[in-house]
Parts: structure tokens; C-alpha cells; sequence
């Protein structure tokens, strides 16, 4: 890796629009944390590890992304709230302000690809303002070797300039002054006014999730995957707080990676990324070892409070519960060296069900496959301060809506058709309560979960009887080695069966309505995946 070139005004960069530039090209880790620490923009903790502070944002802004409307998005992207429009006369006038606004300045370059398959190697070249967010990029991409960097020739351009505030958004068709714009004609990710890091992660992800099943075949995926010694795949979806980070570390198992990945046709699964970006909100090395141990030099810790003795306090969310980490996937020690491997036998569909009526495990159909992974749930438990104690229901389409430019039906029947030509089994599991609600019943023990999951791994339910939830529709085993018995059915954990019918009537209800918006673009076999029965439905006839 090249360690310092520092050239002024190359002409590469004079080809962006930016001029008398001084640029750092490839810097070293160690490089850009002493100049972060240097210039007084980050600080190091008591191991060594650089914390910085995105400052007013410390979380993706999902209100202020667009993608360029033109002949090649209008008729493929799903346009709507997630993915809003901006024309491209109003990108090229933001590009250039961008552009006119680091001229003249210090600015650190990068190049690096995406996707670890060399089939589907996308070529990334980063240009940031800051030097932290340049150490973000060396984390969370792939890092090309000597060779690849002497005649690099970037297929999509990272433009970030956190300081850039758009004084007149009304007029470039934005929304206010920070922006992250996705241009599939030009190939550039254009990010100004805020300094979150996650915004150049997630805009190269959003721009493989249209490249990818469009024009490769490949299905993009927000998960984690490991695999096991006999060369099984597994693939774990679900959103944040499910326990895709925790359940994926697995001893006996190498990790793939822990959050975007690509199904190719040939049935090879592969991580986009060379990193990881963790949440650390409460983290200790108990719970998250893997985690916990990669927090060394090198790693970027984003947004943490301190202690008076100058240790990281990883119980303060004072200024966020965003916390996070991100570290390059060499910091594991157990992981898939190409990071990628074949042979996908189970894909896991991770939900903390907050209402308590969801079964700790369920075998899906390839109906239901689709149909849960278009609905993407789990449930939010609302904070105690404001007086609710209702868990709230959230879907978010694919388990990753805000970066999905496809219609969701287009992922979901790719997804299908994979499981189905590649002889997966696709199981739910509920990381969430039992014998009630939350403030009523308790959360599924972890060591209950693991025993489900390692149980699927060996093949130990593939043998096992099943019986239909008479709500959901789905597929109950009736022993799970490890796991008690009178928990696998979530009916039986209740006090009142009544009690139990209604709740779950009430998600029930809850999954229709959500997938009202999908229904017209899904398949009968995809639509007959949901539940059997919502609220109009008479009770007595399901007891």
C-alpha cells in the first residue's frame, strides 16, 4: 500500500472540476490518524484507537438522498419516499459547486473496490475533505494491492465534502443543506453538508443494489453471512437490534461478512465491503467479543463519549445512540480470507417480535420466503418516557429499504427463485418475547436461539415434525435439540389463549396492510405467503 504520495493538482483530480488542489493520495491508517490527531479533529483513546465526531449528524439523513433522474433510472427505479428524484441539471450544478468549494484545499484521495468476487470487482476512487473519513473508506472497502493501484481507473467516483452546506437548496431541487445523491449516468456519489461516514457506505450499497440485479443477475443483500467447515453457506437477514452482528460470530464458523453481500447466479455469496461498521451502544467484550477485540489502532470509533480517565464509555449515549465503530474485517481473526464462498444451504430471517406471538423458529415456504422478506419486520419498543408501552410494528422492505432503488417485489422474486433453484431452506426466527408482550413476557434467551440456529446447521430439523401456525401460516418444528419444547409454539407460552389469538390477529393485520402497497406487483404464490387470517376473521373457527 502505497504510504505517502502527496502530489499538488494531479491531473486525475483536475478532471473533477477541482483545482489547485493539495491531495494526499493512499495514505496509510497510521498516517491519517496522526494527521486527524494533528489537526485537532479526532483523538486517540487509552489503546491507541482513533474517536472522532461527525458532528451535527450522527446518523444517516434517509430525507436528503436522491438519485438523478434520467433516461437510464426513470422507468428502473421504485421512485417515491425512499427514493426521491433530482434532475440532472440540478446535479451538475450541485457537482460543481461541490467541486468550486474544495478547490484550493488539502483533500485526501483514495482508490479501492467493492465486491470481492473478481467476476464483480467495482472499482471505488474516494475523494474526502477529511482525513478521518479517507480512514473510513481504507476500512470499509476492499484495499487493492501495489499492482492494482498503477494504472487505476475508477468505475464510480466518492465526492464528500462535509463542510459544503447548500445555502440555497430550493434551488438545486434538495430539500435543505446537506445532500447525498446517487448519479447511475455519471457514476458519482455526491455527498455534502454532513460528515457522517455511513453516508458513502450506504450510497456505493444503494448504487450495487440497481447495478447488481440489473445488469449482472446477482441479488444484492443487507445481511451477514458465514460459512461452515463442510463449506455450507449461511445468510443471516435483519435489521438493526435483531442480532445479525451477534448470531453470525459464530466459533465454529468463518465470517463472510456482517452486512452487504451478493448472491451470484452461480450461487456463490460474496461481501461487497473489506470492513465492518458496528454499533458499540452498550458494547462489552462479554457480549460482543469479536467486536469488542477489533476496537484497536487502525479502527475508527465514531461518536463515543469518555470517561475522566480518558477510557471510552460505551454506556454514554449522550451523544448518540448511533455509536460506531468501523474496522477493517482483517481485525476478526476468524474469518473467509476471499471473503466469499459457495454452496448457500440456510438463510436465516432475523425479528425481534416485540408482541410475542411470532414462533422462536418457523420453516418457510418459498411463498412466505418472498412475502417476509418483501415485508422486512420487526418491532420497535417505544421509549417508556413518552408514556407508550405498545411495541411498535416496522417494516422496512428487503431488510434494507432505505437503500433498495428496485421495486421490492424485483428482490423478493430473485430471492425466490434462488432458494428455490439452489435448494435452500429459509427459516424465520424471532429474537424477540415470549409468553406475552414486551412488559409482559420475556426475551427469547440467546443460548435458546444459538441452539435453534447450530440445530439448522446440522441439519438436526430437516428430520423433525411441524405443525402450521393457525395465524401465520407458518411452520412450527415440534422439538428443536437444545431449546424447550413448550416454547416452540408461541401459543402455548401464554397464559390466555384468547389473549394470545388477539394479539396476533393485530399483527396479522398489520403485515396486510403493510403489503397493500407491494400487492399489485407481487405474485399469487408470493401474496398467499402471508398470514391466514386478519382481523375480520371470526376466532372461534382457528381455536
Amino acid at each position: 500500500m502505497n504510504d505517502l504520495k502527496t502530489k499538488k493538482a494531479p491531473s486525475s483530480l483536475e478532471g473533477y472540476g477541482l483545482k489547485n488542489v493539495l491531495v494526499h493520495w493512499n495514505l496509510s491508517p497510521e498516517k491519517l490518524q496522526q494527521i486527524t490527531v494533528e489537526k485537532n479533529m479526532g483523538k486517540e483513546t487509552a489503546n491507541g484507537t482513533l474517536a472522532i465526531n461527525t458532528g451535527k449528524f450522527t446518523g444517516r439523513s434517509p430525507q436528503d438522498r436522491f438519485i438523478v433522474k434520467d433516461d437510464y433510472t426513470n422507468e428502473k427505479v421504485w421512485w417515491g419516499k425512499t427514493n426521491k428524484p433530482v434532475s440532472p441539471e440540478n446535479f451538475k450544478k450541485l457537482k460543481t459547486e461541490v467541486t468550486k468549494y474544495l478547490s484550493g484545499k488539502e483533500i485526501y484521495a483514495r482508490d479501492g473496490y467493492v465486491c470481492a468476487e473478481p467476476e464483480f470487482k467495482t472499482k471505488i476512487r474516494s475523494v474526502t475533505e477529511l482525513p478521518w473519513s479517507n480512514l473510513f473508506v481504507y476500512n470499509m472497502f476492499l484495499r487493492p494491492s501495489e499492482r492494482e493501484l498503477e494504472n487505476f481507473k475508477e468505475d464510480w467516483l466518492i465526492l464528500c465534502a462535509p463542510g459544503y452546506v447548500c445555502p440555497n437548496p430550493a434551488d438545486f431541487g434538495i430539500r435543505q443543506g446537506n445532500f447525498s445523491i446517487i448519479n447511475f449516468t455519471d457514476k458519482i456519489a455526491l455527498i455534502g453538508g454532513s460528515a457522517y461516514t455511513g453516508e458513502m457506505k450506504k450510497g456505493i450499497f444503494s448504487a450495487l443494489n440497481l447495478i447488481l440485479p440489473v445488469e449482472k443477475k446477482v441479488l444484492p443483500m443487507h445481511c451477514s453471512a458465514n460459512v461452515g467447515k463442510k463449506g455450507d453457506t449461511a445468510i443471516f437477514f435483519g435489521l438493526s437490534g435483531t442480532g445479525k452482528t451477534t448470531l453470525s460470530a459464530d466459533p465454529d464458523r468463518k465470517l463472510i461478512g456482517d452486512d452487504e453481500h451478493g448472491w451470484t447466479a452461480e450461487n456463490t455469496i460474496f461481501n461487497f465491503e473489506g470492513g465492518c461498521y458496528a454499533k458499540v451502544i452498550d458494547l462489552t467484550e462479554e457480549k460482543e467479543p469479536d467486536i469488542f477485540r477489533a476496537i484497536r489502532p487502525g479502527a475508527l470509533l465514531e461518536n463515543v463519549a469518555f470517561k475522566a480517565n480518558g477510557d471510552v464509555d460505551y454506556m454514554d449515549s449522550s451523544i448518540t445512540q448511533n455509536t460506531r465503530v468501523s474496522y477493517p474485517i482483517y481485525h476478526i481473526d476468524n474469518i473467509q480470507e476471499t471473503l466469499y464462498a459457495n454452496n448457500p444451504k440456510n438463510i436465516f430471517f432475523l425479528t425481534c417480535d416485540a408482541f410475542g406471538v411470532l414462533p422462536p423458529v418457523s420453516k418457510l415456504t418459498p411463498g412466505q420466503a418472498a412475502y417476509h422478506f418483501i415485508s422486512g419486520y420487526t418491532a420497535k419498543v417505544a421509549g417508556t418516557e413518552a408514556g407508550i408501552t405498545e411495541p411498535v410494528p416496522s417494516f422496512s422492505a428487503c431488510f434494507g429499504e432505505p437503500f433498495m432503488p428496485l421495486h421490492p417485489t424485483v428482490y423478493g422474486e430473485m430471492l425466490s427463485k434462488k432458494m428455490q433453484e439452489a435448494g435452500v431452506n429459509v427459516w424465520l426466527i424471532n429474537t424477540g418475547w415470549s409468553a406475552g408482550p414486551y412488559g409482559v413476557g420475556s426475551r427469547i434467551k440467546l443460548k435458546y436461539t444459538r441452539a435453534m440456529i447450530t440445530a439448522i446447521l446440522n441439519g438436526e430439523l430437516d428430520e423433525v415434525d411441524y405443525e402450521q401456525n393457525p395465524i401465520f401460516g407458518l411452520f412450527m418444528p415440534k422439538y428443536c435439540p437444545g431449546v424447550p419444547t413448550e416454547i416452540l409454539d408461541p401459543m402455548n407460552t401464554w397464559l390466555q389463549k384468547g389473549a394470545y389469538i388477539g394479539k396476533a390477529i393485530q399483527l396479522a393485520h398489520s403485515f396486510h396492510l403493510n403489503f397493500e402497497k407491494f400487492a399489485h406487483q407481487a405474485s399469487q404464490q408470493i401474496i398467499e405467503g402471508g398470514p391466514l387470517i386478519d382481523e375480520h376473521h371470526h376466532l372461534g373457527e382457528h381455536i
